[in-house]
């Protein structure tokens, strides 16, 4: 009997420790996912298994780290191309390690007398894991990919030619250079009907960096006699604002509206820009700040033909529909809408209706002024809608969209400080600065732009506060003598509420 014993005991030395039951094996290192490692340790492995566990645990404590205590760097880091293709390398090989570390720890504690039916179960299961790291992977990367060609398009690098752009010195904050940060937003029409370029929309957005109140000037589109900057080429040629003086008074000139300086004044007199890579936004944001006695810092564009895109990337959006909102239609041709968005309070739009709450004007009394109410709203809703959980989410489809849909020359610099400003807007107040419609631009023939700009001047301080504004609705404040603003709040959260009938 004791010869026969030591045998065996001889055999179980050499045969190492026992091992797991191949639905134990599968187990094990199915939980080595969380922590690769742990499934080595367990076969008896203990340098290899110590090294990569602390491996492992290392790339989540920094992970969790830079998540919790370094946003600002991951933020920078996630606004840099040439970083960003590091996360994707990086990302990429962490996914491959983590797959062979999988495979081979489900080797080692896989039976050797496993039968055929459990060896089938096993290689299944631990291939439907390979295969799950693989597509969160790639769509890991797809994600990154989409954030890098984002940046590398849309925001501008310092090699961009600009005749309007601000010079900025890298500070430690550079909100002191910029207090109040100016924006113009311009909503481009190039559909198959239009010869050129025109903006039908043009607002303003003036931001105060420090609190995030955001203040919208929308400027009609058939404003005439545009002023331009004293001293300036274009203010030499049309001293008197962009009209023609050799037409009958009281003509109509519809080539020169503000909605038609973006492409004509390029096409004309291009000698008088300078170079530019968008000398129509740079057109406009000269004209649009003599205008308002702002200084514009920048220009966002968007194409409106493929506002939708964005709008749906977001998942629609909500707004309150106070009115019949015409789809289609135009009134010079009396070709009637299509239809209309039917009024109603809280009202989903997908990206096409979206775009005709914003646009449409078909028939209405005051066609554009109540479009440029309801697209001050549209840009709450947006705001409102972008929200993080909801931005990363689709983020992929977002990041395509703005690739085609944007044009700007804020440079790439800058825009980890404007995420930071962002998110400020996000629960701050947004106000309409109204230009008072009815005193100073009844027609847009000859709108009064010194009244506009004593308006602008009073309720946009240029003076940085030293304390957060409190959100409270608050009233456009009133106004030097000669100069009447309308005896309403400025809002937009009152603005934009549901008030059947209503019509901006």
């Amino acid at each position: 009997m004791a010869q026969t014993r030591a045998p065996r005991a001889a055999r179980a030395r050499r045969a190492g420790p026992r091992r797991p039951t191949g639905i134990g094996a599968l187990a094990i290192a199915v939980v080595g996912i969380l922590v690769p490692g742990t499934a080595y340790l367990v076969a008896r492995r203990p340098r290899l298994g110590t090294a990569v566990t602390l491996v492992s645990l290392g790339l989540y404590g920094a992970a969790a780290y830079l998540v919790l205590r370094q946003r600002d760097a991951v933020i920078g880091w996630a606004l840099d191309p040439a970083v960003l293709l590091w996360m994707i390398a990086g990302l990429v090989a962490v996914a491959l390690a983590w797959v062979v570390v999988l495979v081979t720890s489900y080797k080692m504690l896989r039976p050797l007398t496993a039968g055929p039916a459990s060896r089938t179960l096993g290689s299944l299961v631990i291939g439907v894991l390979c295969f799950a790291l693989a597509v969160g992977t790639a769509s890991g990367a797809q994600t990154l990919a989409a954030q890098r060609e984002l940046v590398t398009k849309v925001f501008a690098g310092s090699e961009t030619k600009s005749q309007t752009r601000p010079t900025i010195v890298p500070k430690k904050d550079i909100w002191e250079q910029l207090p109040r940060l100016n924006v113009l937003l311009l909503g481009a029409d190039d559909g198959a009907d239009r010869q050129g370029v025109r903006t039908d929309s043009v607002m303003v957005a003036s931001i105060d960096t420090k609190t995030g109140n955001t203040s919208l000037i929308s400027l009609t589109r058939n404003f005439m006699r545009m002023p331009f900057p004293a001293g300036t080429p274009l203010h030499e040629k049309f001293p008197t604002g962009f009209w023609d003086p050799k037409l009958p008074p009281g003509q109509e000139q519809p080539e020169f509206y503000l909605d038609a300086m973006y492409r004509n004044i390029p096409k004309l007199y291009p000698e008088l820009i300078g170079p530019s890579d968008n000398p129509g936004a740079d057109v406009l944001k000269m004209s649009v700040g003599a205008a308002l006695g702002l200084q514009i810092h920048y220009y966002v564009q968007v194409n409106l033909a493929g506002f939708a895109k964005l709008v749906d990337a977001l998942g629609g959006i909500t707004v309150n529909i106070n009115y019949p909102v015409p789809v289609g239609g135009n009134d010079d041709k009396k070709i009637p809408p299509s239809r209309y968005l039917k009024p109603g309070r809280d009202v989903h739009l997908n990206g096409s209706d979206a775009l005709w709450f914003a646009r449409g004007r078909y028939g209405l009394a005051t066609a554009d002024l109540a479009r440029q109410a309801r697209q001050r709203c549209t840009v709450k809703a947006i705001v409102e809608r972008a929200t993080p959980q909801n931005v990363l989410t689709n983020y992929q489809e977002i990041a395509h969209a703005g690739e085609q849909l944007i044009r700007t020359d804020i440079p790439g610099s800058l825009l980890k400080p404007l995420v930071d400003v962002g998110q400020r807007v996000k629960t701050a107040k947004i106000t309409n600065v109204d230009l008072d419609k009815k005193k100073n631009f009844p027609n847009g023939r000859n709108p009064n732009y010194a009244a506009m700009r004593a308006i602008v001047a009073q309720a946009i301080n240029p003076v940085r506060s030293t304390k957060p504004v409190p959100r409270r609705t608050t009233t456009v404040p009133p106004t030097q003598p000669k100069v009447t603003t309308k005896p309403d709040s400025g809002d937009l959260t009152s603005a934009c509420a549901y008030n059947p009938g209503a019509t901006g």
